[in-house]
């Protein structure tokens, strides 16, 4: 047993040793990478489920309960918000099964996800309760995010 001791603590000591080697802290740091990209990953399914539930729920409610003024008239924009919901947790979980392909965060999809969420944000937006200066900070916001999806759209194709 001594024996057995010995050699277990000489092969603990080469994996520390080995561990904490630059090539063993990064092959480490890697894996802890995948596996909080996948625990990402599951969590963003389940909102996925949960957001579809919500926006079916939605459906039905506004099906079943008719205004005066129609099915979808004082609705419609908060289905059109839970549709741009599901698709911009699509896209963020899109984002995160590209990084554990290629261990490489996308700009471009990260950029199109941000338009996509402040698309949604200007449809869902309630013009009276919005002040100017919000206004004018969502406007420099889609300005900005479609300028940086130009040039890195034209950095990927090989010209600016």
């Amino acid at each position: 047993m001594a024996c057995g001791g010995g050699d277990m603590a000489k092969r603990l000591r080469k994996y520390i040793a080995w561990r904490t080697s630059d090539e063993g802290f990064l092959r480490g740091a890697s894996q802890f990478e995948t596996l909080v990209s996948k625990v990402l990953a599951i969590t963003m399914l389940v909102v996925i489920i949960v957001i579809i539930l919500d926006l079916m729920r939605f459906l039905i409610t506004a099906l079943l309960n008719p205004t005066d003024q129609g099915f979808f008239a004082a609705t419609l924009s908060e289905i059109f918000g839970l549709f741009l919901s599901v698709l911009i947790a699509l896209e963020i979980l899109e984002n995160i099964t590209a990084y554990l392909k290629r261990h490489v965060v996308q700009v471009e999809l990260v950029i199109v996800t941000s338009l996509t969420a402040v698309a949604r944000k200007i449809i869902i937006l309630d013009l009276e309760k919005i002040t100017g200066s919000q206004l004018l900070g969502l406007s420099l916001a889609v300005i900005s995010l479609s300028i940086s999806y130009w040039i890195v759209r034209n950095l990927h194709r090989g010209r600016v």
